[in-house]
């Protein structure tokens, strides 16, 4: 982390400096395979060599010794750590570490250790933060730069005209890992792999991207700058009394930064406020909550450790921050299923599109089982509430009552007013916006037809956006936006071309009115 070349150039240590081979041996494994920090461990003991032979530092040397202590015969089976001590215990030399862990086991073992840690108040990264800073983000070769301003109003403001040295990112990165392997941090990486780390430091979420993810290193600090409570929001009365009393399977969606973290976190603390046991799944722990609200980590713990952590620990309600991937909708469905009151955080351009994140994953007529309640949230506002309902009728646009299935309606839920219409059609699943559909009037072979050109176009063009409508001519007019016409017609018109033949009908391509 770079205390131990400080301590050298400010003449802290002084003598023979002994380096176990295997430390070297570890940082040259990490690099191979990749691994950037491995990388930053070899340059880091060449800089502490270079430096003693460039100050001529005479009465301090480095010594690489591959000797191991009598009680560890096998190095792989055993951590740095471990032989460190044991080596030191037996060569009867002082043990240098900036790790906590390490020095209290050093003392508990009787071990001679000097702490070198750096127990810094204020991190580097914290200097290019002020009142009115969002994010920051530093980049190698780069000036530094900020979002300034408050979500839905901001500016990217320059904060400095010399670009950041790799030296200087490394400094900041060295910084953030010493910080996280002290007992009493406010600090801890949430997520570590081979090239990437994700850091939380208090209040700051800091997101690391090193070489050869990213073309040089790269470094995202965000910081949250308000925190507001469920009143704050001015929500509609009767979205406030179906948080309170009824909503058990919530979706906060929304695009990247308009606030669906904070509006999470104020909801948590409401239903804290009513008298509600309530847990949260983060990755990273961001979220900045009262004691009383338990927050797990799922990068420390496997999908069905948290599934069973929750399930018999029965809180009212969960809060999932930031559902990515399958494995995470599946722990909200299970989770749902068995009762438990499910907040689930999730990325969307658009309320429905948060829904259909969901259409593949459950059964369609589970659906208003698993989700009962849509917020979508822009510019740190609820901008739009959805309920889901479960009925039997004539999708929209369709007119013969043997066509009747089950349909998930999507409601407007201040006004009542139906807006979509979820169903089944063929073996496709349709997510239909009611009033903007077209009448088709099928024949036997339509839902085979349709369900056929949607299976192709779905490959190029989003299903809801598709159009089919029977021409006055008795042929297939499949209407879709401009921005996909190209694609259709490069790619998809030879395979529209086999269901023609198969079909006998003529299948006409045009843009949507």
């Amino acid at each position: 982390d770079g205390s131990l070349k400080e301590a050298i150039l400010r003449g802290v240590i002084r003598g023979r400096i002994l380096v176990h081979t295997e430390i070297v041996r570890r940082f040259e494994s990490e690099a191979r395979a990749g691994g950037a920090l491995g990388w930053l461990g070899i340059r880091e003991l060449n800089y502490i060599v270079d430096s003693i032979n460039k100050l001529g530092l005479e009465e301090t040397r480095i010594e690489f010794v591959s000797t191991l202590p009598k009680s560890i015969p096998r190095p792989d089976q055993h951590s740095v750590d471990e032989i460190v001590r044991e080596l030191a215990r037996e060569l009867g030399a002082i043990l240098v570490t900036s790790d906590d862990m390490n020095l209290e086991i050093s003392r508990a073992m009787g071990i001679e250790t000097l702490f070198i840690g750096q127990h810094r108040d204020r991190l580097e990264i914290e200097r290019f933060f002020d009142n009115d800073t969002m994010s920051v983000h530093l980049k190698e070769g780069s000036i530094p730069y900020a979002k300034k301003g408050r979500p839905g109003n901001w500016q990217l403001v320059p904060l400095g005209n010399e670009p950041l040295s790799r030296e200087y990112l490394e400094k900041v990165v060295r910084e953030l890992i010493s910080a996280s392997l002290r007992a009493d941090s406010n600090t801890r990486v949430e997520i570590r792999r081979e090239n990437s780390l994700i850091i939380q430091h208090g209040e700051y979420r800091i997101i690391i991207a090193l070489p050869p993810v990213s073309d040089g290193i790269e470094i995202t600090a965000v910081r949250p700058l308000i925190k507001r409570r469920l009143e704050d929001y001015s929500l509609h009365p009767k979205v406030l009394d179906r948080l309170s009393k009824q909503a058990e399977g919530i979706l906060i969606a929304g695009p990247p930064g308009a606030g669906k973290t904070t509006f999470a976190q104020a909801l948590a603390e409401y239903y804290m406020n009513l008298g509600r046991i309530v847990k949260t799944v983060e990755s990273p722990r961001d979220m900045v909550l009262p004691n009383e609200i338990t927050q797990i980590s799922k990068t420390y713990a496997s999908s069905e450790e948290v599934h069973d952590l929750l399930l018999l620990s029965r809180p009212d309600f969960t809060i999932f921050d930031e559902m990515r991937d399958t494995a995470d909708f599946q722990l909200y469905i299970d989770l749902r299923l068995a009762g438990v009151g499910m907040v689930g955080v999730v990325h969307a351009t658009s309320p429905i599109d948060a829904i259909q994140r969901f259409i593949g994953r459950a059964e369609l007529g589970m659906l208003p089982s698993i989700i009962d309640t849509v917020l979508f949230m822009r510019d740190g506002e609820v901008q739009k509430v959805y309920s889901l309902e479960l009925t039997v009728k004539v999708p929209e646009g369709m007119s013969e009552e043997d066509l009747a299935r089950p349909v998930v309606i999507v409601k407007d839920f201040i006004n009542d007013v139906a807006e979509y219409e979820v169903y089944v059609f063929g073996e496709e699943i349709f997510v239909t916006p009611i009033g903007k559909s077209r009448r088709l009037e099928h024949a036997v072979s339509d839902k085979r037809l349709v369900s056929r050109i949607v299976r192709v176009l779905r490959k190029y063009v989003p299903p809801e956006e598709i159009s089919i409508v029977r021409g006055d001519d008795g042929s297939i007019v499949i209407q879709v936006p401009d921005a996909y016409i190209g694609v259709v017609i490069s790619k998809g018109l030879p395979k529209l071309e086999n269901i023609r033949r198969k079909f006998n009908v003529q299948i006409k391509v045009k843009p949507k009115e």
